[in-house]
C-alpha cells in the first residue's frame, strides 16, 4: 500500500461538463479551463462550428438581431405594465 495521500479535492470541486448523455442523465466530465463543455462534448480547441456559421442557421430564433429584438420588446411590454399600473 501506497504511503502517499492523493489531493483529490480540486478535482472534485471542479466544474462538471453540462452535456445530455445517451442514458438520459449529464457527463460527469470535468469541464475544459475557460469552457463550459468538457473534452468530448466541444470544449477542445478548434472543436465547433465557426462563428456566424451560415450553415448552421435553421430558423434564425437565436441570432443577435432576433435576441435583440425580443429584449426591445419586453422592455416595451415592461413600460405599458408600468403605465397601466400607474393609471389604476
Amino acid at each position: 500500500m501506497s504511503t502517499h495521500i492523493r489531493n483529490i479535492g480540486p478535482m472534485l470541486a471542479s466544474r462538471r461538463c453540462g452535456a445530455k448523455s445517451r442514458s438520459g442523465g449529464a457527463c460527469r466530465s470535468p469541464v475544459v479551463h475557460g469552457r463550459k463543455r468538457c473534452r468530448m462534448h466541444g470544449g477542445a480547441p478548434g472543436s465547433g462550428a465557426p462563428r456566424a456559421n451560415q450553415n448552421a442557421l435553421t430558423h434564425g430564433r437565436f441570432t443577435g438581431d432576433a435576441i435583440a429584438e425580443r429584449r426591445q420588446i419586453q422592455a416595451l411590454l415592461g413600460e405599458a405594465r408600468e403605465l397601466l399600473e400607474k393609471m389604476k
